[in-house]
């Protein structure tokens, strides 16, 4: 096929070692624009394979792009580079969706929607489609977890068929190499507020006899931990505060005294991990904070009203004084232990009653020696943005 100077749609392949379904795959698609009338391409982003596929695809008329990067984002990566057309189609090149039947897709894109997600579990998924695992585990969880920490409108997060306006995906600099490019496309969509719509989809078992690339666990962890590093406030802010609520409420209550809870009795070794406990919620807060900063500086986040209003409040100056505050506080508790120790004769101490007098210099202490260095480093942050 000739490649026109001016299309409207890229059908898009990503191949590795496909040579048996690629041709039945390329000919689907080349029917589809025919029967269709649709001025278009068919593109074949090969990712290194030894199997013949390359001819395949020059046998077939098909534009053939060699990508030397490893992994199925790079080979989307650049195969959507490549692309004439105004609008991209991609699929996979094991013959598991019908290529012949891409209208809901295109009909979407000329309505103005700049990504068409197929949704495998609207439109069926035939016996042997899909493992069992991925059916009713790692699909609908994973895109579960999307869609509630992106608010994100798409319920199959990973199917491999659907259409985008390829200048707005561009526009999203997509970054990952592996599997989990799925995942950032429409992350990376749904938080640029890009228009994002579903179609119905039927999945077919594949045709290769060969395993497939895809592998159930590294891949699926890759997509959680995906979904997880974007989501800054999921990874720690939300945590973060939940454990320093919990450990100041449990600190309140367990600091005048020895607590029992029926048999149980609660005292200053259950204190010592309520403290830990805010320690680590404190400092899962200020990495919440500095990594969204960072996010939004180079790009990976989009930017947030609420941390321009946090980043009016936390200066460097506000923070050395709220950090050094905290510091003093400290010094102030630790001066009434040593008081107490003193009444004793420095002697012998009740650590029931000397460690309600440690701890909380200690936990001050600490949080102000991270108020004060986080500071310093969101002011580095901020340099870099000015």
């Amino acid at each position: 096929m000739l490649r026109q100077q001016s299309c409207e749609l890229s059908i898009l392949l990503p191949c590795l070692n496909e040579s048996e379904t690629l041709e039945t795959c390329i000919r689907k698609a080349r029917s589809f624009l025919e029967s269709h009338g649709v001025l278009g391409e068919v593109i074949i982003a090969d990712n290194g394979s030894t199997d013949g596929s390359q001819t395949i695809a020059q046998r077939c008329d098909a534009h053939l792009v060699t990508i030397d990067t490893h992994g199925y984002g790079a080979a989307l990566s650049g195969g959507i580079a490549a692309a004439s057309g105004e609008y991209v189609i991609m699929g996979d090149a094991d013959d598991s969706y019908d290529l012949t039947n891409l209208m809901p897709f295109l009909e979407k894109l000329r309505q103005g929607f700049d990504l068409v997600m197929g949704n495998r579990f609207q439109g069926g998924i035939q016996p042997g489609a899909m493992p069992f695992l991925h059916r009713y585990l790692g699909n609908p969880g994973l895109s579960y977890l999307g869609r509630r920490f992106f608010k994100s409108p798409v319920g199959d997060f990973h199917c491999g068929l659907r259409g985008f306006r390829r200048e707005a995906i561009l526009s999203l600099n997509l970054r990952t190499t592996g599997m989990e490019f799925a995942s950032e496309m429409i992350v990376k969509a749904t938080l640029r507020n890009l228009k994002i719509t579903e179609v119905p989809t039927c999945l077919y078992p594949d045709g290769r006899t060969r395993p497939p690339h895809l592998q159930t666990w590294p891949d699926g962890w890759r997509h959680l931990s995906f979904l997880l590093l974007f989501s800054p406030r999921w990874l720690f802010l939300y945590p973060g505060i939940i454990m320093v609520v919990l450990g100041v409420l449990g600190y309140l209550w367990m600091l005048p005294g020895p607590r029992s809870l029926g048999p149980i009795r609660l005292d200053i070794n259950t204190l010592l991990y309520i403290a830990l406990l805010i320690l680590v919620g404190v400092q899962a807060i200020f990495f919440a904070l500095l990594t969204m900063v960072f996010g939004i500086m180079e790009g990976f986040l989009p930017a947030s009203l609420l941390i321009s209003r946090l980043l009016k409040l936390t200066t460097l100056e506000n923070g050395l004084l709220v950090g050094f505050f905290l510091i003093i506080s400290g010094l102030i508790s630790s001066l009434v232990a040593l008081h107490y120790w003193g009444i004793l004769s420095f002697g012998d101490l009740n650590p029931s009653v000397s460690m309600r007098l440690v701890i909380p210099g200690v936990v001050l202490f600490n949080v102000g020696f991270q108020v004060v260095l986080s500071s310093f480093f969101l002011s580095i942050l901020r340099l870099q943005r000015r």
